[in-house]
């Protein structure tokens, strides 16, 4: 894999909201905007301890990341007080620990007034404001966004890791079939067994906190908390029928499809899907060096 390609990095203090929605949100471009949260309220009161103490004894739904799934919607793991969740993420400390599509201003509405959907994404899933939590080295596993939504991720406590790779590259990362991740471990990837990787082009970088990431639709991304942190997604609908069309079937038809075969076969299901994505990924290798030879 090339991972040295450079993302665009834009300045909080100087962007344009025309200009963002023309040249990154209309043309599916991704980038960095670096000191985003600064423009908001949340920029200065989030820290894990504000949580702790807000949250407080607030049950939550935990994902824990040794635990391994063959499909793309999942459930938390097992539940603890919010407080103990932050107690855990602030060590210094690896922990397989995170939450996922933490719905917090649906509990908790009023801090919305802190950061609100911003006017760069703004639209009419400008509702949907999801927080992501994890500790040090806790992953998330390289996948897109099952909803082919754009997302605007920004980083409020602590630094991640990010890689980035676009839509086009789906058969060559071996995407699995019916869901939205894929087979492809990319801290020890096995060019062996997954030699399309060889023609994979993205980007590698570091989030820092107070910075935002915008993510086109459909835009595969493996990110590594670096330290315990939090993030907030906003979302923006997909605009090209293209994107509108995946998002709409993987979130009925082949969720569906998937969670009945999965009942179904259950470990027979995963190796034929598996098989899927290497012939897949063949049959798209075959096509590179067709053209190249």
């Amino acid at each position: 894999m090339d991972l040295t390609l450079k993302i665009d990095e834009l300045q909080a203090d100087e962007l344009s909201v025309k200009d963002f929605r023309e040249n990154y949100l209309k043309k599916q471009v991704p980038c960095v905007i670096k000191g985003f949260s600064k423009l908001f309220p949340a920029g200065e009161k989030w820290t894990l301890d504000y949580f702790k103490d807000y949250l407080g004894d607030f049950e939550v739904g935990v994902f824990d990341n040794s635990v391994k799934t063959n499909t793309a919607y999942v459930n938390p793991d097992l539940k603890m007080p919010f407080s103990e969740f932050i107690d855990i993420i602030k060590k210094d400390e690896e922990t397989p620990y995170r939450l996922f599509l933490f719905d917090m201003f649906k509990e908790f509405p009023e801090l919305k007034k802190d950061f609100n959907n911003p006017e760069i994404v703004k639209g009419v899933l400008g509702h949907l404001g999801f927080a992501f939590f994890g500790g040090k080295n806790t992953e998330v596993r390289f996948h897109y966004d099952i909803d082919a939504s754009s997302v605007l991720m920004t980083q409020f406590i602590g630094k991640k890791r990010v890689i980035l790779i676009a839509p086009e590259y789906e058969d060559l990362i071996y995407k699995v079939p019916y869901n939205s991740f894929s087979l492809v471990d990319l801290d020890n990837p096995d060019y062996e067994k997954f030699p399309g990787l060889k023609y994979v082009k993205g980007y590698d970088f570091v989030l820092d906190a107070g910075d935002s990431l915008f993510m086109p639709s459909r835009y595969w991304h493996y990110n590594t908390y670096l330290e315990g942190g939090m993030a907030v997604a906003y979302r923006a609908m997909a605009n090209t029928a293209t994107d509108l069309y995946h998002g709409l079937m993987n979130t009925s038809v082949r969720i569906l499809l998937d969670k009945s075969m999965n009942n179904l076969r259950k470990d027979k299901w995963m190796e034929t899907k598996t098989r899927m994505a290497m012939d897949n990924a063949d049959k798209k290798i075959k096509e590179l060096e067709k053209q190249v030879g």
